[in-house]
């Protein structure tokens, strides 16, 4: 079967941010549970090249994948929820597309013919979506934005042309809409979802499947009423209500029989649905007890999205700990000039770029230090627990040339060579581009044997994924070790520092990676569990 896949297409209508992501990956994990072999792809309609270098403000979370692609947080929802990997040929963008098209007409490919949206962007769209498809029995293929979007267009006619050549029982269009509550008259108002549906019609395509995106569960009078009006089978309306946790959907629309439509739809041949280990999940979500608070300090908190993996990471490993964990989300800036009134059972420092409000993280290292709270620094969180060390222990004015090139003592730099795990030497320099010139994907690193994360993980080599261009400087290493900072963590060929702890602190760990791209809710993750459970007993 693997050799033809079928094909799930997944838009969205009305409003952006109804969950298309998790619908995807849901949908994705009762597939997968049944036996098949599942993949996701997400089709980004912006003009960025990848979204490396777009502000987290705008985009939230930069997902990496093992082979160091850039992606859309999306990719980690389907990761989350799926045992399939995802890699770059599970995400594109509308500029990745147009700039492929380009380069081969600059070639001579196209000579004598006019270059156009049809047929010669919606082609190099269809081989994309089919290329990511390949090796699997099915693809489920999610359309960022809304239908309503301008620059949703080629992609939207991309999928129109695959449903059509494809047939009926090799592709289906899923449509997730919303169906707003008006609490003062109790109502549900299925307008926008028909309009959403007609605007679909326009590009000439015809939901196979709709999920009603609501407050409530819908009744059975709102789903026929909206089945007659979009010209979709009663029995095809699902309806996905605001619920308490986001690992209980693949359950919930299980439940309700959308997959059995799809696996009788595109005539898939597969087996029963598992789902023992979302039941399992579910169950012990509900036996959390207590709450362990969080300090998430960092610079981008008015948006929650930012820091999406890690936020999940942490939810997980609340779940195998038995606990709900609160994160509270804190400005760094607030803490520049000192912390007053600060309370948390442990703190975290994820990543971050740029020189605004590392002070306030420094501040915020020695109080997790010297108060003997749980501290858990991420990439840029280790690097300041590095800088702080170097300040206030090591008693050397210390700096990263990220934020300072002319610090006397730069304990962060930025690292101008480093091999790939091809055995390719990559360069850098302060002149090179930004997007694409990152220390990125699934690498090697070897544990301490006998220290807190080599416990944690019960293993001494590793592999995470990395997103940075700043390093531990190696000339200060025998410092650190003398003045009590353990470096327990170090590349493949044991040439850059990975990893470090604190001697005589309760938890104290920073990593140069980032394990919140790898946790998941079924088994959580080593670091994040070991943290929590920690900040638990704090």
């Amino acid at each position: 079967m693997a050799n033809k896949p079928k094909y799930i297409f997944v838009s969205g209508g009305v409003v952006s941010s109804l969950g298309k992501g998790i619908l995807s990956a849901s949908l994705g994990a009762i597939l997968e549970s049944r036996g098949l072999k599942v993949t996701i792809l997400k089709l980004d309609p912006y003009i960025n090249l990848d979204p490396g270098t777009m502000s987290p403000f705008q985009h939230g979370e930069v997902f990496v994948t093992d082979d160091g692609s850039e992606t859309d947080l999306d990719l980690g929802h389907y990761e989350r929820f799926l045992n399939s990997k995802m890699s770059n040929k599970n995400n594109f963008t509308a500029g990745q597309v147009y700039e492929d098209v380009l380069r081969r007409e600059r070639k001579g490919e196209f000579l004598g013919t006019t270059v156009q949206v049809i047929p010669h962007i919606t082609d190099e769209i269809k081989k994309r979506i089919e290329n990511g498809a390949k090796g699997n029995d099915v693809a489920i293929v999610e359309i960022g934005g809304t239908v309503g979007d301008i620059e949703s267009q080629p992609f939207l006619e991309a999928i129109r042309q695959m449903k059509l050549e494809l047939g009926s029982s090799r592709a289906l269009l899923a449509h997730l809409t919303l169906v707003p509550y008006l609490s003062s008259s109790g109502e549900t108002k299925t307008k926008p979802t028909q309009h959403s549906v007609k605007s679909l019609l326009s590009h000439g395509l015809q939901a196979d499947l709709l999920i009603c995106r609501s407050e409530q569960k819908l009744s059975k009078a709102d789903c026929s009423k909206i089945a007659l009006f979009t010209n979709v089978e009663a029995e095809c309306v699902f309806t996905l209500p605001d619920v308490d946790s986001i690992h209980s959907i693949p359950l919930m629309m299980h439940s309700q029989g959308l997959d059995k439509q799809i696996t009788d739809k595109l005539k898939l041949k597969c087996g029963r649905a598992k789902l023992s280990q979302w039941k399992k999940v579910s169950s012990l979500e509900k036996e959390r007890k207590g709450k362990t608070t969080i300090a998430m300090v960092g610079k981008y908190t008015e948006l929650a999205d930012a820091y999406k993996s890690v936020n999940e990471a942490l939810v997980h490993a609340g779940i195998h700990n038995k606990t709900e964990v609160e994160i509270q989300y804190y400005d760094s800036e607030q803490f520049k000039e000192g912390i007053k009134n600060f309370k948390a059972d442990g703190i975290l420092i994820p990543g971050g770029f740029g020189n605004r409000g590392i002070e306030g993280m420094i501040n915020m290292a020695k109080y997790a230090r010297t108060k003997q709270i749980p501290y858990f620094g991420i990439c840029l969180g280790m690097q300041i627990a590095v800088i702080e060390f170097a300040r206030n222990v090591l008693k050397i004015k210390a700096d990263s040339t990220e934020f300072n090139k002319k610090t006397p003592n730069p304990v962060i730099a930025l690292i101008t060579e480093w091999m790939d795990e091809d055995g390719l030497i990559h360069m850098r320099s302060e002149k090179s581009e930004k997007g694409g010139t990152m220390r990125l994907g699934s690498q090697v690193c070897n544990l301490k044997k006998g220290s807190k994360m080599a416990k944690l993980y019960k293993k001494a080599k590793i592999s995470e994924r990395h997103r940075h261009r700043y390093e531990f400087n190696n000339n200060y290493l025998p410092l650190y070790e003398k003045g009590g900072m353990k470096i327990i963590g170090k590349s493949e060929n044991n040439s850059l520092v990975e990893a470090i702890e604190l001697k005589g602190h309760k938890w104290f760990i920073g990593c140069q990676f980032h394990p919140e791209f790898t946790s998941d809710p079924r088994e959580g993750h080593p670091l994040f569990k070991g943290f929590v459970k920690a900040a638990k007993k704090h």
